[in-house]
């Protein structure tokens, strides 16, 4: 365990009917930092929550606070927490009410109490409804005084469990700025549950990614969505092409990789296996048209494809492309309208050597020691 580790858990297993749900061999969560759990519906992301809460007992394992177990002190454990589920859970009273409610039961003085509400009714912009019943306040007004709620406790960890899910996408993009700029300011230990892989991007230091109960791969965010250990997790952080290939050949740190009837390169990174899965993010394709002459480029790969299909995704779209393999690229409306691309045509398709992540397909789900290197621990 680090020396900066605030919680961590240690070979902990979760059963429910005997049947196991959740294992971990090892996870911390660092002083300071923005833990990120993502993972699909059904993963065990929540359930790791209330593990973390002490909320749930493993029926296996150790789960440490501040380097000591926790065991016969979760009660009090809890009250230097603060969790937000996905529900407010707001009560019947007044919103100034809601928010001084685990003030008052932790015995801070009225004086004190009075002082943490108005602040944080402020900071998240809702003091105006101070004396308004909760029942009568908007989803997104609601969500607001529930992070008020968390923020005036003054917790050592805060824990949220998909805080914006119910919120139309305005909404929530609104509140995770505000929630991001507060981690800020506070520094706040806080481990935050999503399956929204943008705002794991935008909160997290460091990303954990569970599927299927088990802990697949946990480090720095940039580094997990840019190199994801497995098919499953390249799926979660947004890589959309993943497609099987054969190593053919190698030199001066890169590898020729045959795709389809293609044949890419990417830099090796240590890969030696001969079967690989070539993941890319969308992002990182460019597209043009096809021309007699194309223009200079530092990208290693340039492939002739047809469009299959082009899909609206807000501001962008995607175009998904047949290259001898399926490829997805993410472009701008605008460029899609200035291009003027259509299904059936052919475009080139562009992208760097650096931008392809190689993963050996006899890889098997991380062991503890994988999930280790994959955080920065290492042997």
């Amino acid at each position: 365990m680090t020396d900066r580790a605030k919680l961590s858990v240690h070979d902990i297993t979760v059963r429910r009917r005997k049947a196991e749900i959740l294992h971990v061999p090892r996870l911390e969560v660092l002083d300071d930092e923005v833990l990120a759990v993502i993972g699909p519906n059904g993963a065990g992301k929540t359930t790791l929550l209330q593990v973390l809460a002490l909320l749930e007992k493993p029926a296996k394992g150790e789960v440490m606070f501040e380097g000591q177990p926790v065991r016969g002190r979760e009660l009090a454990l809890r009250r230097r927490m603060a969790v937000m589920l996905q529900e407010p859970l707001l009560l019947r009273r007044s919103v100034a009410e809601n928010v001084a409610i685990g003030l008052r039961l932790r015995g801070v003085p009225m004086s004190e109490r009075r002082l943490r509400v108005r602040r944080w009714l402020e900071r998240f912009d809702v003091a105006h409804l101070a004396q308004r019943s909760a029942r009568k306040i908007s989803g997104g007004e609601a969500h607001r005084v529930s992070l008020a709620r968390a923020f005036a406790l003054e917790p050592e960890v805060l824990l949220l469990d998909e805080p914006f899910s119910a919120l139309d996408q305005p909404t929530r993009e609104s509140l995770v700025e505000e929630l991001a700029a507060a981690l800020s300011e506070t520094g706040l230990t806080t481990v935050f549950v999503t399956h929204d892989r943008n705002e794991a991007l935008r909160l997290g230091h460091r990303v954990a990614v569970v599927v299927g109960g088990e802990l697949r791969q946990v480090g720095p965010t940039a580094e997990v969505f840019a190199a994801p250990v497995d098919e499953d997790v390249a799926s979660l952080v947004g890589a959309e092409t993943v497609v099987p290939g054969r190593r053919i050949a190698a030199r001066e740190g890169l590898v020729s990789v045959e795709v389809g009837s293609q044949v890419i390169e990417a830099v090796a990174n240590g890969v030696i296996s001969e079967d690989v899965l070539a993941v890319l993010r969308p992002e990182d394709i460019t597209l043009t048209i096809v021309e007699d002459r194309s223009p200079a480029s530092s990208a290693r790969n340039r492939l002739r494809g047809t469009i299959v299909r082009i899909t609206p995704a807000g501001h962008q779209a995607r175009v998904a492309v047949d290259c001898g393999f399926p490829l997805v690229a993410l472009i701008t409306k605008q460029s899609l309208e200035d291009l003027g691309l259509q299904p059936g045509q052919e475009i080139t398709a562009t992208f760097k050597a650096h931008a392809v992540h190689l993963i050996p397909r006899e890889r098997a789900v991380p062991t503890e020691r994988a999930v280790d290197s994959a955080a920065g621990r290492g042997p």
